[in-house]
């Protein structure tokens, strides 16, 4: 599986659409290979977490359903996490140029305007405002320094 690596700013034009980078563009195809118009299938939702938009390649985004088949079907925890999900999600499609077209209510939620930054999160990528995305890097470097954070140890090449 390919991964969205690195940071990459570009313009969002008056229409609220943006040209997602290539190298992006070359994950998402990987991950979600085209149709037969060139188009790629993301969806694009809140981050319930930080002022951002979350895009998640389609196929990634549907192996949440595995898991959320784990959590009690009529329980609170399964409706809070369904609508925090799916409730503000939009399907859509990368044009053959590798534009996508932002919805307002998550341009709005991201307070993006005429800059955005694309951040490559591995299997998924974010949307942000350029000043919010240097502060969100700086935060999650300092709180990986300050607790210590590394990854496990694996088999030696």
């Amino acid at each position: 599986m390919s991964q969205f690596l690195g940071t990459h700013q570009n313009r969002l034009d008056a229409k609220g659409r943006v040209s997602v980078p290539a190298s992006f563009r070359a994950a998402l195809r990987a991950t979600a290979p085209a149709d037969d118009a060139g188009r790629s299938s993301l969806i694009l939702r809140p981050s319930h977490k930080h002022p951002c938009i979350e895009a998640w390649p389609a196929p990634v985004f549907a192996a949440l359903e595995r898991q959320m088949q784990e959590i009690d079907l009529f329980s609170e925890a399964h409706d809070d996490l369904a609508a925090s999900l799916y409730a503000d999600a939009f399907p859509l499609e990368a044009d053959k140029e590798g534009r996508v077209l932002l919805p307002e209510p998550l341009v709005a939620h991201a307070g993006l305007s005429d800059s955005v930054v694309f951040m490559g999160m591995g299997r998924i990528f974010q949307i942000w405002e350029p000043a919010a995305a240097e502060r969100r890097r700086a935060e999650a470097r300092e709180r990986a320094r300050a607790r210590g954070l590394t990854l496990p140890a694996g088999p030696s090449a």
